[in-house]
């Protein structure tokens, strides 16, 4: 069934304004597909039903539903690997460099979903630096994907999306069909509901802060907003790590572009962030 263009232009509108998301001409399978299960929950005979339903009686619950249901993005294990040998081989060493006597970092994993990178980045700092103390602060819009993520339970396809065998082994428990992270690493990580329209999270000043793949869904008065308020919670000299296909380059020029093996950081320029 092909939906109809008011119930698209309705949900693209609620996606815009609540999460700066845009849905362009095109979507309308991907509104079509996410939000079917939704529509059948509701026991509406199709999305445009439920959507119809949804307009005639607002719903601030049902709203967030359909927010959530079009807003939680692709994510893996070591997802692109470079960035996690970056944050070891090189972001880590400066930061501490420029900090004699700091054992601990801050680190802001943005748009997290499930937990993937969060864990990623967690298990990335236990095995390179044991004795330093990380705090990683894990936020998403969606609180179905937190609190998958503060299970730290994952299924066999789950784990096998870039989960190498050494990594499962060492930090993971078998548990019935599934896989279930150790809780050293769970201790290490916060998760708790945040919109990049808002303000950041609690748990700040960030040494670190992984903002990858969420910026290229935004228009450039958004990107440039997200990025201010980031610059905020960020200390002198932390780092900002984007997807391949983002910058801040024209868009905040707070941040530096510092090349780091096939791939690139962002350190916070103290000078041109004020």
């Amino acid at each position: 069934m092909t939906l109809a263009p008011d119930t698209f232009t309705f949900v693209a509108d609620l996606v815009r304004q609540r999460s700066a998301i845009q849905l362009e001409a095109g979507k309308e399978y991907l509104v079509e597909s996410r939000l079917l299960p939704l529509a059948r929950d509701a026991k509406a005979g199709s999305v445009d039903a439920y959507v119809r339903a949804l307009r005639g009686v607002p719903q601030q619950r049902e709203y967030d539903r359909v927010v959530e249901a079009l807003t939680t993005n692709e994510t893996s294990w070591f997802r692109d690997v470079s960035p996690f040998k970056a944050l070891t081989d090189h972001v880590v060493p400066e930061l501490l460099g420029a900090r004699p006597g700091t054992s601990s970092l801050r680190i802001w994993s943005a748009a997290c979903s499930t937990g993937q990178e969060a864990y990623t980045i967690g298990m990335s700092l236990l095995d390179s630096a044991p004795n330093l103390r990380v705090q990683i602060t894990a936020t998403d819009l969606s609180e179905e994907v937190l609190t998958r993520g503060r299970s730290g339970r994952y299924s066999q396809l789950e784990v096998n999306r870039g989960l190498p065998a050494p990594m499962l082994v060492k930090h993971f428990t078998r548990v019935g069909t599934d896989w279930e992270i150790s809780q050293r690493l769970r201790s290490q990580v916060t998760f708790s509901k945040n919109n990049l329209l808002h303000a950041p999270p609690v748990g700040g000043p960030y040494d670190v802060v992984f903002l990858r793949n969420v910026l290229i869904y935004f228009d450039l008065a958004t990107k440039r907003d997200v990025l201010r308020r980031v610059r905020g919670v960020v200390r002198p000299g932390g780092f900002l790590f984007l997807g391949a296909a983002e910058t801040t380059i024209g868009i905040d020029d707070g941040w530096e572009r510092i090349p780091v093996g096939r791939s690139s950081v962002y350190r916070l320029n103290a000078r041109r962030a004020a």
